[in-house]
């Protein structure tokens, strides 16, 4: 049965339309917590949110919805993505709901959950509660209505936690490191951890209004990142995203490193002290075969997934890696994490600075870019990619790339777009290859 709520993160959508509204929201918290109220014990969910305007509206639908099934909620207020899978486990609880639209405007939301062992559902139980979702609320009887209630210090066991993955014989002393929070989740916790463990910080993003999250600011819009480094003298910047579970770093000539390259710092590293498991690294399609090329140069593996980091982390579970992620900025580390954690690989990055004593750009470039070109084309309606047309225009460009390339051609998860990747050492030949797949999705979908 294919899911018509959940998408590869979650739900997603406009809030107070589709399936972004109160209502939904609260017969959200009825299927999922019907769905974990599993043995006699009392049961609990912790529920943590981003800035967002909307984000009050759909945790208190989540909390009468959870409720009124039986399970006491925690409410932990605004906090990082991974920070609610970590307090998840810590605190016991049966499930974990994180609401966020991560990079997304401010008008769309989200709702993201995690079993009581701090990962994402799988698609198993997220079928599940969507046929919940499709009948009437299992509603308990007034004596054993859930309560609510507010853990204040949340932001500083999750502070701890973060701190507690940064190697206990270094410190921060010495650089000066520019924190963009993206207005979102980890605009108080992301900057005082950093300051505490020795660094002189410079706090951007950090003036929520619930209207201005990743509002040109945060890892998809670092130009202010940029432009701050390198006006500040800073030695790095360090982007999050709206829910602080992915992160973009700038070198101190403003130069933007992505997903690829601080996986290859951090699986280069953890090899080197022979903490790395798997022998390689984890990543979707879109990692650029440069990442790959690099790797093998020093023995290590690249193993490829779908796209979304909930696939990296089923392979990282399955083929026992602890490293893997995405070019967007998804860090998994699975020795500390559960999720994507933008803080912690950022200290995973800082920690190598401060052992090789060498500029940012001279630590965070371990390989040149393949070529690498991706397009949306967005469409209205239909299957565009099973049109005899398409299919004769990709084969086309597969032959001519022989081996020397890549294509990925993939439906999106949360939009009616089709994204078009190639990459190749020919640049010209990348962007025409591009060029010809889209115009012949455009013309099959019109």
């Amino acid at each position: 049965m294919s899911r018509k709520f959940f998408g590869t993160d979650g739900i997603r959508g406009r809030t107070n339309a589709g399936a972004m509204t109160a209502e939904m929201a609260m017969k959200v918290g009825m299927a999922a917590g019907a769905h974990f109220l599993r043995g006699e014990h009392r049961h609990r969910v912790v529920i943590g949110k981003d800035t967002r305007l909307s984000g009050y509206m759909i945790e208190n639908a989540l909390v009468a919805g959870f409720t009124s099934v039986g399970m006491d909620v925690v409410q932990v207020g605004p906090m990082p993505t991974p920070a609610v899978a970590m307090l998840t486990r810590s605190m016991r609880a049966d499930l974990g709901v994180m609401i966020s639209a991560s990079h997304n405007p401010y008008y769309d939301n989200g709702i993201k959950l995690f079993g009581p062992d701090g990962y994402k559902l799988s698609d198993d139980d997220e079928r599940s509660i969507e046929a919940l979702l499709e009948n009437p609320p299992m509603l308990v009887d007034s004596a054993r209505i859930g309560r609510a209630r507010r853990v204040e210090d949340a932001r500083g066991r999750y502070s701890h936690f973060a701190k507690s993955c940064f190697p206990e014989e270094l410190r921060l002393d010495g650089l000066k490191v520019v924190i963009d929070c993206a207005n979102g989740a980890a605009y108080q916790v992301a900057p005082s951890a950093l300051w505490e463990l020795g660094a002189e910080t410079i706090a951007i993003g950090v003036t929520p209004n619930g209207t201005n999250i990743n509002d040109n600011c945060g890892s998809t819009s670092p130009a202010l990142l940029q432009e701050t480094v390198v006006a500040s003298g800073a030695d790095i910047g360090i982007a999050l995203d709206g829910d602080a579970d992915r992160l973009i770093i700038v070198d101190e000539l403003g130069r933007i490193v992505d997903g690829d390259q601080i996986m290859a710092l951090i699986g280069k590293s953890w090899s080197e002290a022979g903490r790395l498991k798997g022998s390689g690294v984890v990543a979707t399609v879109m990692s650029n075969l440069g990442l790959e090329r690099f790797l093998a140069s020093i023995g290590l593996t690249l193993e490829r997934t779908a796209v979304g980091d909930r696939y990296v982390l089923e392979r990282m579970r399955s083929g026992g890696f602890n490293v893997g992620g995405e070019q967007s900025g998804h860090i998994i580390l699975s020795d500390y994490a559960t999720t994507g954690d933008g803080l912690v690989a950022a200290l995973q990055v800082l920690a190598e600075l401060v052992r090789q004593r060498k500029p940012a750009s001279e630590v965070l470039h371990l390989f040149d870019t393949v070529p690498q070109l991706l397009k949306n084309v967005r469409f209205s309606g239909g299957r565009p990619l099973e049109a005899d047309s398409v299919k004769q225009v990709i084969a086309d460009a597969e032959r001519e790339l022989n081996g020397k390339g890549r294509l990925v051609i993939r439906p999106s998860g949360t939009e009616p777009v089709i994204r078009v990747m190639a990459e190749g050492d020919d640049a010209d030949q990348v962007t025409r290859l591009v060029d010809d797949i889209c115009r012949a999705v455009q013309e099959a979908a019109a």
